[in-house]
């Protein structure tokens, strides 16, 4: 009987484990912490989003610059895969008003506890806390140490790599295998902060009041970038954070790489064009304070506080210059929030390095899954649906070199 190693217990790991042991392959899962899915866990703590309802071209532009080559593996293991998958375990999907997928139950603890039994029915061993230290020499023999210290070494027929980005150092996503990696010989791509907050030099006076306040209804575009997105974001003491940051972050990267700073235009209206704007501030009262205009347009306090903080508190009291400051406030990032602050990574093991079938083109045998792969990809559904499909492509992929064919299965 064939055997595989799953070095690292979230999702893209454990669906790979399921995966192979389906097949009659006996897998051992290893992961450093004392227990597994720990990740996975805590995302289900708000409800857990784990896919998304949205037509395929659409999400699949989610991805941006790695939409290509995650298109096949979506159609491998898909949304409604996914959703399936849940069902199975007891744990039917719905819909939100968003077209975000949750599970029934809203939670992760029913759909992980059912996962692990169903792992266990199918003689899936779980090695925690176990760290990978790399490889024995130049063969292809792993290496981990073990809680007590003692090291161990193993030698599958084949390894699938799944130990996530560099985000979670607390629950082992720590990036701790770049360094191995690289010392091979593979191009990896330096992981970055994705889905997190971006910084602001606010003024204390702003930041002291308006910290924590919800930025509504908000239009923001990364200017010459093309990229822009719309919903809540929040105002923080040091900067700005929410879906519609973290859904342009790789714009907002590019542009700080540029040139050390991004201008990140708020669209406070964006329901209404700028002369739709510049028409309703022209019904200015006489007695009406810059406030209590902009107040009539429908916008709060932290908005019209945005709006003196980007002039330096000198309003324009004409109807279109208002209005085109409305439309595009300027907010200067100086930079990301830190990795360990963020949802996700992006940034990885570049995908020169793996075959269709997720095999690492240096290391025959070893394929590669989640977020370890250089891609990225907004919340929403979008992280968890890309580590799952990926964990089923390279659990194919091995298969299918154990079978002596290269290419992955579909189905």
């Amino acid at each position: 009987m064939s055997t595989a190693s799953v070095i690292g217990g979230g999702p893209a790991g454990l669906i790979a484990a399921e995966t192979l042991a389906r097949a009659g392959v006996t897998v051992t899962v290893y992961d450093r912490m004392p227990s597994v899915g720990r990740r996975f866990l805590l995302a289900g703590h708000g409800g857990l989003n784990i896919t998304h309802s949205e037509a395929r071209d659409r999400m699949l532009a989610r991805y941006g610059r790695s939409a290509d080559r995650l298109a096949p593996m979506l159609d491998v293991f898909s949304p409604q895969d996914l959703r399936d998958w849940c069902a199975g375990l007891g744990e039917p999907t719905f819909v939100g008003s968003s077209g975000r997928v949750f599970p029934q139950a809203f939670r992760a603890t029913p759909l992980m506890r059912a996962w692990l039994a169903r792992l266990a029915e199918l003689g899936v061993r779980i090695e925690t806390r176990h760290r990978w230290r790399g490889w024995a020499g130049d063969t292809d023999r792993l290496r981990f140490t073990r809680a007590d210290g003692e090291a161990v070494e193993v030698d599958p027929d084949v390894t699938v790599f799944a130990l996530g980005g560099a985000s979670w150092p607390r629950l082992g996503a720590d990036g701790g295998w770049v360094e191995l990696f690289t010392e091979r010989g593979a191009e990896v791509t330096p992981l970055r902060a994705a889905n997190v907050g971006v910084q602001v030099s606010w003024t204390d006076t702003f930041a002291d009041r308006f910290a924590g306040s919800p930025l509504k209804n908000v239009g923001l575009t990364v200017p010459g970038s093309g990229q822009q997105a719309r919903g809540d974001a929040m105002v923080t003491k040091t900067g700005v954070e929410g879906g519609p940051v973290y859904a342009i972050g790789a714009a907002i990267r590019d542009a700080l790489d540029a040139d050390g700073e991004c201008v990140l235009q708020v669209d406070l209206r964006p329901d209404l064009a700028v002369d739709q704007v510049a028409d309703r501030l022209r019904h200015r009262r006489p007695k009406d304070s810059a406030s209590t205009w902009l107040r009539r347009l429908g916008l709060d306090p932290v908005a019209i506080a945005l709006l003196r903080e980007s002039s330096g508190g000198a309003l324009p009291s004409d109807a279109t210059e208002m209005a085109g400051l409305v439309k595009a406030v300027p907010v200067m990032v100086t930079a990301t929030m830190p990795i360990d602050r963020a949802i996700s990574t992006a940034g990885g093991l570049a995908w020169s390095e793996v075959d269709e079938s997720l095999m690492m083109r240096r290391l025959p045998g070893t394929f590669v899954a989640g977020e370890m792969l250089d891609w990225e990809a907004p919340t929403g559904g979008y992280l968890l649906q890309a580590s799952f499909s990926t964990g089923v492509v390279a659990a194919q992929g091995a298969l299918s070199w154990l079978q002596g064919d290269a290419a992955p299965r579909s189905g």
